[in-house]
């Protein structure tokens, strides 16, 4: 089984190809792929399948097997792989998701595609809830962008232990289902620096549904403007609120390709 290993700001998955059919087991077969010591090692797993509407599809799975709906880093690195094999030749592109459909613009660079802007559609956001956890107390923006987030606001998110914090905040029942936890802090009006715990996969180095949900607070909670730069451990996004919609551009990256045995 041939696979492509490729990246968006530190956050790394697995691809398949599953155009013409895919393997079985899909959730068993990313916890293993994802295992960093045992398998190839990655955030999760995402298979590009025939549209059912839009040009192509995303189907993701967390490390731990669990289902994603959406994923602003790895559908990046879905528009540089269905390009760069030669999958297509538009740089304008729909991509069918468990979210729902999702636009991408390639900005190509020397043939292959160096950037992709996505139209993360509409967030919303909820009245902040109060959580306690670990013997602390946070007030929690409840945010979808597709997938659910907890936004929570701090002076600074290194000094914050996100191992210990993240899995009890992850499911805690004032929250209702679980959640894509971010910490993070608003140093202007124009940048937001945040840490990221992703259901599913714990603690990882960029997040782009995540940006977009701190974004989405920060705009709501009169923190920032229509146009921001969100600062992950794994690099920068740019984030822009044009109309109702939140577009993300971001790099993608091919890492290495394989073959499991």
């Amino acid at each position: 089984m041939r696979f492509t290993k490729m990246e968006g700001l530190g956050n790394d998955y697995i691809y398949l190809d599953c155009l013409e059919g895919a393997p079985e087991d899909l959730p068993k077969l990313a916890v293993r792929l994802s295992d960093r010591h045992f398998g190839v090692g990655a955030d999760g797993l995402i298979c590009i399948r025939p549209g059912q509407g839009g040009d192509f599809a995303m189907e993701m799975y967390n490390a731990d097997g669990s289902r994603g709906a959406m994923c602003g880093n790895g559908i990046r690195c879905v528009g540089k792989y269905v390009y760069d094999c030669g999958l297509t030749r538009k740089t304008c592109l729909t991509i069918d998701t468990g979210a729902g459909p999702r636009r991408l613009e390639l900005h190509v660079l020397g043939g292959t595609v160096d950037r992709v802007t996505v139209d993360m559609g509409p967030a919303r956001v909820d009245s902040p809830v109060r959580a306690e956890a670990a013997g602390e107390s946070f007030t929690v923006v409840p945010v979808d962008v597709g997938n659910p987030h907890g936004v929570i606001f701090c002076d600074n998110p290194d000094n914050l232990d996100l191992e210990r914090l993240g899995p009890i905040l992850e499911r805690h029942p004032a929250l209702g289902e679980r959640r894509n936890i971010e910490f993070v802090s608003c140093a202007g009006r124009e940048r937001l620096t945040l840490r990221v715990w992703e259901r599913g996969s714990g603690v990882t180095l960029a997040c782009g549904t995540g940006a977009c949900a701190c974004f989405a607070a920060a705009l709501w909670e009169n923190r920032c403007g229509p146009k921001a730069e969100a600062a992950l451990p794994g690099g920068t996004l740019t984030l822009e609120k044009r109309g109702e919609h939140i577009f993300m551009t971001g790099p993608a990256r091919r890492v290495f390709e394989g073959e499991v045995l």
